[in-house]
């Protein structure tokens, strides 16, 4: 299962890239509370990619291949909604993107109740 650990890379390249951002690009071109806002986009984005790369390794430990390919899934769709959603908003001052983030909060959620069922069902 490459594609959950090249995926999980690239977005943990990306969000390190963010984070940067966040912290010595925006200071000062948008308020506090946006740095902070793109701050946990970016954070979530590193917590989520590191789970699409243990997706990829636990499912060398013959764990339910189908159940850990949706929660790779439901990790990138979290991953584009929710930290995606943030980023915009920061960045467009777009305020009807607002509702999308806790959609992808829940593919968070399915995400990792997936993990446990793939662990659940070994």
């Amino acid at each position: 299962m490459p594609m959950p650990l090249v995926l999980g890379a690239a977005f943990a390249l990306l969000a390190v890239m963010a984070g940067a951002f966040g912290a010595h690009g925006l200071r000062g071109v948008v308020s506090e509370r946006s740095v902070d806002v793109f701050q946990t986009a970016a954070t979530y984005q590193m917590y989520h990619s590191i789970a699409l790369v243990l997706v990829a390794l636990l499912s060398g430990l013959a764990l339910n291949r189908r159940l850990l390919g949706l929660a790779a899934a439901s990790f990138v769709v979290g991953i584009l909604l929710f930290c995606g959603s943030l980023y915009v908003l920061v960045l467009t001052d777009v305020r009807w993107i607002g509702p999308v983030t806790p959609v992808g909060g829940v593919f968070f959620m399915v995400g990792w109740a997936l993990v446990a069922a793939a662990g659940l069902r070994r």
